[in-house]
């Protein structure tokens, strides 16, 4: 029949990148104390199992949208120029000769988000990450002479920068802003290979 062909929410499965997308706004409102960790737990979990985007927008109805996040979006993609990790009581890495985007985003709730960029090529002369850690750790691997600029902030946790080297003239920028509670955000240089 016609009339059942509406667009229905509680009817529309959901995709998997529709799910990280709501865990990672519930990751979000949790950095900004709008949610409790077992509030977080709860919901997060329940996004996991959700099958309908109406499963999905009922988990959000209270929390303020991001635009260009929504999980109700059709396709619900992020800019091109951005790549998303994130980790949920697990890791994640993003390692080797990749194509650094213009910006990364990268949650660590109770978790660890490892990004490497000593052996890709940085083709911005800025490139910024977002890095929230909620009782996780994020840490960047960048060469030493790297540009990085660390700002944010620290509640119950540390932001810090292992770099030592002066910084190379006119070299890439990367930008980290930090959200820490509980946890870390470290930039590093790569470990020394002693063979």
């Amino acid at each position: 029949m016609e009339w059942e062909r509406h667009n229905d929410d509680d009817r529309l499965r959901v995709s998997d990148r529709e799910r990280e997308e709501v865990v990672d706004l519930l990751g979000k409102a949790t950095a900004e104390g709008r949610l409790t960790l077992d509030e977080y737990t709860e919901r997060a979990g329940a996004a996991h199992a959700a099958q309908t985007r109406g499963e999905l927008a009922r988990l959000t109805t209270d929390l303020p949208g991001v635009p260009g996040r929504s999980p109700a979006r059709p396709g619900g993609a992020l800019a091109p120029a951005s790549e998303k990790l994130l980790a949920v009581f697990g890791s994640e890495v993003r390692k080797g000769a990749w194509a650094v985007p213009e910006h990364v985003d990268a949650r660590a709730v109770f978790g660890d988000c490892r990004i490497e960029l000593h052996e890709s090529r940085l083709s911005r002369q800025v490139t910024t990450i977002e890095a929230d850690a909620i009782f996780g750790s994020v840490t960047i691997v960048v060469p030493e002479g790297t540009d990085v600029r660390l700002t944010g902030s620290a509640i119950f946790g540390s932001k810090k920068s292992k770099l030592t080297g002066p910084v190379t003239p006119g070299g890439p920028v990367v930008e980290v802003r930090c959200r820490v509670i509980f946890g870390d955000v470290t930039v590093r240089p790569p470990r020394k290979r002693w063979w």
